[in-house]
């Protein structure tokens, strides 16, 4: 009797994964990537971003450091962004990386973009939602763990 039912959800389970797949969670490209004015989009109201060209500290977080000459961290960070899981490079300039992360069960996409700002020694980072309010803090702890796979590997303190 038990197996029947068992059977019936598990199909409808099924069922509801591959209709969310045909309508991927991507969202549109936003218009607003990019370096303008020598910054980073601001980020959206929504608690769903971060940044470190952010003023206010519900979306700030700070730019990584360098310790490497600049074209060595950058050649470095573009590798380890490279091998990240679920992540496609889609733009990639002398001081600009735009990266598209897919989260692994629906494919919601964030966008992820890096500044390499040799004058200040630094690289900027933006991580921002595409779809949703809320992020459960997943743009802020992408940041956090590239900040620390790029200080393992020496480039940025």
């Amino acid at each position: 009797m038990l197996l029947p039912i068992l059977l019936h959800v598990l199909r409808i389970v099924g069922a509801s994964f591959i209709v969310m797949s045909l309508f991927s969670c991507s969202g549109t490209k936003p218009a607003n990537l990019g370096i303008k004015d020598g910054r980073l989009s601001p980020c959206p109201s929504t608690p769903n971003c971060v940044s470190s060209d952010a003023t206010d500290s519900a979306h700030a977080i700070a730019a990584f450091q360098l310790v490497a000459l600049p074209v060595d961290a950058w050649r470095v960070l573009y590798a380890v962004v490279e091998s990240l899981p679920r992540v496609q490079i889609i733009t990639a300039t002398d001081d600009y990386v735009h990266a598209e992360c897919s989260s692994a069960v629906f494919g919601f996409v964030d966008d992820l973009e890096l500044h390499l700002r040799s004058a200040q020694n630094s690289i900027a980072v933006r991580s921002v939602s595409r779809l949703g309010h809320s992020d459960f803090a997943v743009n802020r702890k992408r940041v956090e763990s590239l900040r620390g796979l790029l200080t393992q590997r020496g480039v940025i303190r």
